[in-house]
């Protein structure tokens, strides 16, 4: 089953990128990147929602539905 986490995604003074996210405590990715950093975000965001379920403890998260908005970011 998908579900959707919005991520904040910073740029750091370094150069770095930085996501957390108000739905998933403990989320936490940085990258060189915002698509590396996205895809570190992904496992670990997959990871904590194992944790979640391995203790009872469901999240609040929204099912991916027949359709949503979703920002696409491309590079020039």
């Amino acid at each position: 089953m998908e579900r959707v986490v919005t991520v904040h995604i910073e740029k750091l003074p370094e150069g770095l990128y930085l996501a957390t996210s108000d739905d998933i405590q403990g989320l936490v990715a940085q990258g060189r990147t915002v698509t590396e950093t996205l895809e570190i975000a992904r496992d670990v965001a997959r990871k904590l929602i194992e944790a979640h379920e391995e203790r009872q403890a469901a999240l609040q998260l929204q099912v991916v539905g027949e359709s949503f908005d979703y920002p696409l970011i491309v590079g020039a």
